[in-house]
């Protein structure tokens, strides 16, 4: 029997998730949802100020044009292998069952240092809609609404995916409507510090390469969670094409707004008002724009997305450790599914245990904080790994299609291969400028997974047998019917 065929033995009633259930709308939603606007936005603005100055608009659109390479990447990945794993699975078939592996590891760590680092952000968000003064001095309380914050998120994912998904229709919904009336408030303000000018786009705004590079890898940061759609395939309808189009789709929208928040902050907010509320610049805005009250809305809407992220990438890191626990590449328990919710529980449990008593520690042991403050560089590090192999694979994959037609060659090959080389380099490129505790959470988290890896390989997993020559075929004979 070929690799594949034992792989796919795990595809028993115990390992299935409930299929169909998602439709393209609901892709769409929660493609929005896993980038979270309003917390990248919030989360983020100050550290990519703080990079590029006024060249955020330009950071954001180059690197947006390379992500777009690996968004389309993923869409044609998905149409011959939907798998929950995504990457994990495909990178497997198109380059080297270790690259797969670490592809999926990436995903993994990533996803559990990013739920740490944003639960403290939902607890304080939450408490500044009541007391600036708590939110910013009594760290028990924040830590305590975060926790709640984070099990109640957890809790619907235990549910079922479609109880996931009505609470990002109206969480997304509400979130989207917010950003978009104080964007519109923030560009027609009558009191600019900055007037608007197409010069924030060009590439002259960066000072040199490492500049460019260093706003270019807090934009990844940005963009990352589109790809929750892909992590969904077994659950959506259509699971060969609509995931895909679901990630196309959000991610256009996201772009947009980064760009009209991003210029907004350049015209309306000046330098030192950036640098002194990095953590809430999104409210200092708000209050800018419409002033009392009504500007705290903004903030309702950061809640709503850093609420929505959680549980997004609780998504992407328990299908991730669903599918390689059915591969029982990772503890094959981990790869089991709740009998009547179809969800994997077993994954979402051990999840739900590890991130507790991480960001739980990391509020009372400083060394635990102080890599936190780090971990958006850390993350864009693991972005640039799995993402860039998802780009290599789709060229490698299906080399034979490439030159059929113009669509072929730009969509499957130039552009993904375009995006992977743009994320390599800058992998590269930004790791001399990053701090010694960056490099150990995001190179030192992405080694850890060496060790699992050796494990299951040393014992023989067919997973780490890499696949056929009639196994390729059938999926290029399968991707030709898909297009």
């Amino acid at each position: 029997m070929s690799d594949t065929g034992q792989l796919d033995e795990a595809f028993s009633e115990e390992h299935a998730l409930r299929a169909g259930v998602l439709g393209l709308f609901d892709s769409v939603i929660m493609g929005v949802a896993g980038v979270a606007p309003g917390y990248s936005i919030a989360a983020s603005t100050a550290a990519l100020f703080g990079a590029v100055l006024l060249g955020g608009a330009a950071a954001l659109l180059y690197c947006g044009i390379a992500m777009f390479g690996i968004v389309s990447a993923f869409s044609y990945l998905g149409r011959v292998e939907p798998k929950a794993g995504a990457s994990y699975s495909w990178v497997r078939r198109a380059l080297h069952p270790a690259l797969g592996y670490l592809s999926g590891w990436a995903l993994i760590v990533s996803a559990l240092i990013f739920m740490v680092a944003a639960t403290l952000p939902a607890g304080a968000n939450v408490i500044g809609l009541f007391s600036q003064h708590l939110a910013n001095h009594n760290t028990g309380l924040v830590t305590l609404v975060g926790c709640v914050f984070f099990l109640s998120m957890v809790a619907a994912v235990a549910a079922g995916v479609t109880i996931t998904v009505s609470l990002q229709i109206v969480m997304s919904s509400v979130e989207l409507l917010l950003l978009i009336l104080f964007a519109v408030l923030a560009i027609f303000h009558g009191h600019h510090v900055h007037t608007f000018t197409w010069s924030w786009f060009a590439p002259s705004v960066f000072k040199g390469t490492h500049g460019f590079f260093a706003g270019a890898l807090i934009a990844a940061f940005y963009y990352w969670g589109w790809d929750v759609t892909a992590n969904l395939n077994e659950e959506t309808k259509g699971a060969k094409k609509t995931p895909g189009m679901g990630g196309i789709i959000g991610i256009i929208g996201v772009f947009v707004l980064f760009e009209v928040f991003t210029i907004a902050t350049n015209m309306v907010l000046t330098t030192g008002q950036i640098q002194a509320h990095s953590a809430d610049v999104l409210s200092v805005l708000g209050q800018e724009v419409w002033h009392g009250t009504g500007g705290k809305f903004i903030v309702l809407a950061v809640v709503l997305s850093t609420v929505a992220t959680l549980e997004t990438t609780l998504i992407q890191v328990t299908r991730t450790l669903f599918a390689m626990g059915r591969d029982q590449t990772l503890p094959k328990r981990l790869g089991t599914v709740h009998p009547r919710l179809k969800t994997p529980i077993v994954a979402t449990v051990a999840v739900m245990v590890f991130s507790l008593v991480l960001f739980v520690g990391s509020q009372f042991i400083g060394s635990v904080g102080s890599i936190l403050t780090d971990a958006i560089d850390a993350i864009g590090l693991q972005i640039c790994i799995y993402y860039s192999l998802a780009g290599f694979a789709v060229v490698v994959l299906y080399r034979q299609q490439l030159t059929k037609s113009v669509t072929n060659f730009i969509f499957m090959g130039l552009w993904p291969l375009f995006g992977a080389i743009f994320m390599a380099v800058m992998f590269f490129k930004t790791i001399p400028g990053l701090n010694g505790v960056t490099l150990f959470v995001g190179l030192g988290a992405m080694a850890l997974g060496l060790i699992p890896m050796a494990y299951y390989w040393k014992k023989g997993n067919p997973y780490f047998d890499m696949p056929t020559k009639e196994d390729r075929l059938a999926v290029l004979e399968e991707f030709e019917m898909n297009l």
